[in-house]
């Protein structure tokens, strides 16, 4: 099984994100979960969402303490101590930034993907909602599920240009990142 959990902020579409990507692995033929955690339910307050992903049934009904990556929306929540907490030794993070893999992993010590998805989101979208790019980023990186997956999962949801202005914002995400680049990690953190 592999555990996600995703950190943003109320409006950036976190909780929508946990869904799109269990969709997706739904329509791989997977078994997924997803679910949110609210603290205060307002615009801004911190949200988490987990995502678990599998071959077989899950049992599971607890949020994930020990990820084996983040997916982190909003860049200033990296720097809560609970973001980072329990994160799998060989896991990755994927962040909305504009600051570099390279400065994020210097700061963390773990293997970090930086996007700008928030502009990359305004340019194409017209708002700048990080959630589509990020998990096209995590899913190129970690070839977990096929990002033609991602994009039937956004068709369930999305219909017209704003289905289709996402689907271009996926396949632009998708080629900031050197696909199966954590491969390895993605296997390491099953065993």
């Amino acid at each position: 099984m592999i555990e996600i959990r995703m950190h943003g902020r109320g409006g950036q579409g976190n909780v929508v994100a946990a869904y799109l990507l269990a969709t997706a692995a739904f329509e791989e033929g997977r078994f997924s979960q997803a679910f949110p955690s609210f603290g205060a339910e307002r615009r801004g307050a911190p949200v988490a969402s987990f995502v678990r992903i599998d071959d077989a049934p899950i049992r599971l009904r607890c949020q994930i303490r020990q990820p084996a990556f983040l997916i982190v929306q909003d860049p200033s929540l990296m720097h809560l101590p609970d973001v980072l907490s329990g994160l799998h030794e060989h896991g990755a993070i994927v962040v909305n930034s504009a600051l570099s893999s390279d400065e994020w992993e210097a700061e963390t010590g773990h293997a970090v993907i930086a996007l700008p998805a928030a502009r990359m989101a305004q340019e194409t979208l017209g708002r700048p909602v990080p959630n589509a790019p990020l998990l096209a980023a995590f899913l190129t990186a970690t070839g977990l599920l096929e990002t033609d997956a991602l994009e039937k999962a956004l068709a369930e949801r999305f219909t017209g240009k704003v289905l289709e202005r996402n689907q271009e914002l996926i396949r632009t995400a998708a080629g900031e990142v050197t696909p199966g680049q954590w491969k390895e990690r993605l296997d390491a953190t099953r065993a």
